[in-house]
């Protein structure tokens, strides 16, 4: 999900970003008075994320454009799917062409790699979390692409919830009195969650009240036995150095949700074409 008033306000600064002063091609070489229509093409596989957005570039910089979408973000689709098609005056796609293929190459490029990582623990209770390790500018859409591709939110800015890394709690002198402290001024319905790398700190959230408990950088054995000591008193959260490879036995270990950020910071851009025929 996103909202699409600060989408609007995103797509103006690409467009004033791309463009310049004038599309000197376009302007120069295409008649004001030409029509043309294109098909935005996946040439490759992929799960989807910004396809509205990246039509939404078409419409913000020439509302005489129409666009006919034939895929949804969320879809799952093969080589050479017609994912929209957009039609209006030829100047005005041409211009807004680009802006709109690296957005929607982009997020759905996330939620393709988001997706992997979801089916590799789709066999386990856990379900996958993203990160704030976004694009500065970026993060409102790259979350809805790792939804797209399966994963829940965490956090979506620092606002959104108390997480009590090791540094806070090295300033607070220990998990319990961190704890107490953010209970004490922490919003009702606001979640507190504890970073914990070693057993003892496990049990030491968990006796704070802690709602939930990150296991850092744990070894799987760990895991499991911090999900034995907590016994659902508290949700837990794997997170740490988790890849494609590993995060299968990081789920089986019991925990609720695992997270990663390498959707976000190694997923390579999708395939994404627009041609001037389907």
């Amino acid at each position: 999900m996103y909202d699409r008033f600060v989408a609007r306000k995103l797509i103006d600064q690409w467009l004033i970003e791309d463009i310049g002063c004038f599309d000197l091609t376009a302007q120069l070489m295409v008649d004001p008075a030409s029509r043309a229509t294109f098909y935005m093409n996946a040439r490759e596989p992929m799960t989807l994320a910004g396809i509205e957005v990246a039509a939404e570039v078409f419409r913000h910089y020439e509302p005489e454009c129409r666009v006919e979408m034939r895929a949804a973000d969320g879809d799952r689709v093969e080589k050479g799917a017609v994912l929209l098609v957009v039609s209006g005056p030829g100047q005005a796609l041409l211009t807004a062409e680009r802006t709109a293929l690296n957005i929607a190459q982009r997020l759905s490029g996330i939620a393709t790699e988001t997706a992997k990582y979801v089916d590799a623990i789709a066999h386990t209770k856990a379900r996958l979390l993203d990160t704030r390790k976004t694009t500065p500018g970026l993060r409102m859409l790259e979350k809805h692409a790792a939804v797209c591709g399966g994963a829940l939110n965490h956090r979506l800015g620092l606002d959104n919830g108390v997480m009590l890394k090791d540094n806070h709690i090295s300033v607070c002198g220990s998990i319990a009195k961190a704890v107490e402290m953010a209970r004490k001024h922490v919003p009702a319905l606001t979640k507190i969650e504890v970073e914990c790398d070693r057993i003892e700190q496990v049990r030491e959230a968990l006796a704070a009240g802690a709602d939930v408990i990150m296991l850092d950088n744990m070894e799987n054995a760990a895991m499991a036995e911090s999900v034995e000591i907590v016994a659902g008193k508290a949700l837990l959260e794997a997170s740490g150095g988790i890849r494609l490879d590993t995060i299968a036995g990081k789920a089986e270990t019991g925990v609720d949700f695992v997270s990663t950020s390498r959707p976000f910071q190694s997923a390579p851009a999708v395939d994404i074409g627009l041609d001037d025929a389907a």
